[in-house]
């Protein structure tokens, strides 16, 4: 199996993971996956993630992270699993506010959106405890805490 990554840096920040940073948490988030396949990860300032949020959410605000998912299309031998935008701003914020690092919120972050692409949802309670679980999951297996018990 084979994954493509595109990631994309459309704001500057010294809290940034580095590429390969989020190559490794997106891998390990798509582990199961049984197909070769792409993503897009763009990681953007408050503008542009107050932009999409209105356009797709109607809501005027930023939020942490976006995923659009691709449906069935094929690029280059790869199944498109969809985009996932994430605004730097809001993340940075959040994990001072939550008391943990930028990298720790960013993997988690990474790990939340591409499983929205593979499906998973937290919409009702039961989808949410099994979304819940499986990011805390994938989060301990690279080294980082549970996301939902240190607050």
């Amino acid at each position: 199996m084979t994954i493509a990554i595109d990631v994309q840096f459309a704001v500057q920040s010294s809290q940034l993971p580095g590429r390969h940073s989020i190559f490794k948490w997106a891998r390990k988030a798509l582990e199961d996956y049984p197909r070769n396949t792409g993503l897009s990860i763009r990681i953007v300032g408050e503008d542009e993630g107050v932009e999409l949020n209105r356009r797709w959410r109607q809501i005027n605000a930023p939020t942490n992270v976006l995923s659009f998912p691709a449906g069935d299309s094929e690029i280059v031998n790869h199944h498109s699993l969809g985009d996932i935008v994430i605004c730097a701003p809001v993340i940075e914020r959040e994990a001072g506010e939550q008391g943990k690092t930028a990298e720790a919120h960013y993997a988690h972050m990474v790990i939340h959106g591409v499983l929205h692409l593979l499906g998973y949802d937290h919409k009702k309670a039961g989808d949410a405890e099994k979304m819940e679980a499986m990011e805390a999951g994938i989060l301990a297996n690279l080294g980082f805490a549970d996301p939902y018990t240190m607050e």
